[in-house]
């Protein structure tokens, strides 16, 4: 089968690779839409998880099911089906800790285009697949469900993690898709003000029909002392970081009156420094004494998941369809969408390449 692959770190390109084999819980999964990731050019170029070698890219898909094995039950050949970027070991002690993104270790539940070929290929395999497989609603456009699995999912973390009451003051930090998803579940999560840091035409425009009510332009100055002087010197109940710099927690710290809650969605590509590190602003934490929690967390992955972010498109809630402003037709295509990502014009908030099945 054919795959796009990161070749090594700074290089990427078509490869052959044979079919992956179907295991008895397991599924083998026809590409139907894909979406190439900021996360993949984190991969890619920049080295962000190490060095990988002919390792297939990709994480988010909708597909087709080509094979199951003896033992799935809920799926068939023909279905088709949401397919989360992370795909846990549902019988592992970090799923019955609470953590199932992280089984195996950290990370460990991200397995696609991670430590395992991704979804950028003719073919790819789903573990246990009745957990990890979710069906495609009739009447969801490709456009909508392939936001799904990773942009929806993350971006909804961070407003969970961010611990939103109903009225508080909100800032989500970068307006990539993560970071529009991040202003969708906060106004789902009945935030009052919604601060969105970008600048981006397309992404600004989106913004505010997902429920941003103030733009913050970091062009204009200091992003914290912005919003910390539009809220009075207050600062924000709680801080999403969907996108920058390792700078970036420095501001979201500065922001966040005391009692807030910062929740990182962000792939922190690369540090600062020689000792790779993310820095904390001392006085902004209130010398670590300030009541300032830092939450973390990876994109939920799983049936349940995808089934209930489904229910939101479905119902109405909001329109993730919104988010794919690039469209590219046939698999052939998909180096040219992952390139554009890489470049990001001005336009662009998600490129989406569909497949003819």
């Amino acid at each position: 089968m054919k795959g796009l692959a990161m070749l090594r770190i700074g290089e990427v390109g078509w490869i052959e690779k044979d079919r992956p084999s179907c295991g008895s819980r397991d599924a083998i999964v026809k590409p139907l839409a894909l979406a190439p990731c900021t996360s993949d050019i984190h991969t890619a170029w920049e080295g962000a998880i190490g060095e990988r070698h002919n390792l297939i890219l990709g994480h988010e898909a909708l597909g087709i099911v080509d094979e199951v094995g003896s033992g799935v039950k809920d799926f068939k050949p023909g279905d088709r089906v949401i397919v989360p970027a992370i795909t846990p070991d549902w019988d592992s002690e970090a799923v019955q800790r609470g953590f199932p993104s992280q089984t195996g270790g950290p990370l460990g539940g991200w397995k696609f285009s991670n430590f395992k070929d991704g979804v950028f290929a003719e073919f790819f395999h789903v573990n246990l697949a009745d957990s990890n497989l979710a069906h495609l609603p009739d009447g969801m456009t490709l456009e909508a469900g392939v936001m799904l699995p990773d942009m929806l999912s993350t971006g909804f973390l961070g407003a969970e993690n961010a611990r939103i009451e109903i009225g508080a003051t909100v800032a989500v930090l970068g307006i990539g898709p993560v970071g529009l998803s991040s202003i969708a579940g906060a106004k789902l999560r009945g935030a009052g003000r919604i601060f969105a840091v970008g600048t981006r035409p397309a992404a600004v425009k989106v913004a505010k029909k997902y429920g941003a009510t103030d733009i913050i332009d970091y062009r204009n100055g200091n992003t914290a002392e912005q919003i910390i002087e539009a809220t009075g010197g207050a600062g924000v109940d709680a801080v999403i970081i969907a996108g920058g710099g390792a700078e970036i927690l420095m501001d979201a710290v500065t922001m966040g009156k005391p009692g807030s809650v910062i929740s990182n969605v962000n792939y922190f590509g690369k540090g600062i420094g020689d000792r790779d590190s993310i820095p904390i602003p001392r006085a902004g934490w209130g010398v670590g004494m300030a009541d300032k929690d830092i939450v973390t967390g990876l994109c939920p992955g799983g049936r349940v998941r995808m089934e209930r972010l489904a229910e939101i498109v479905t119902y109405g809630r909001m329109d993730p369809s919104l988010m794919a402003t690039h469209i590219f037709k046939g698999f052939d295509t998909l180096k040219e969408a992952l390139l554009l990502m890489k470049e990001k014009p001005g336009d662009l908030i998600k490129p989406v390449v569909l497949l003819d099945q």
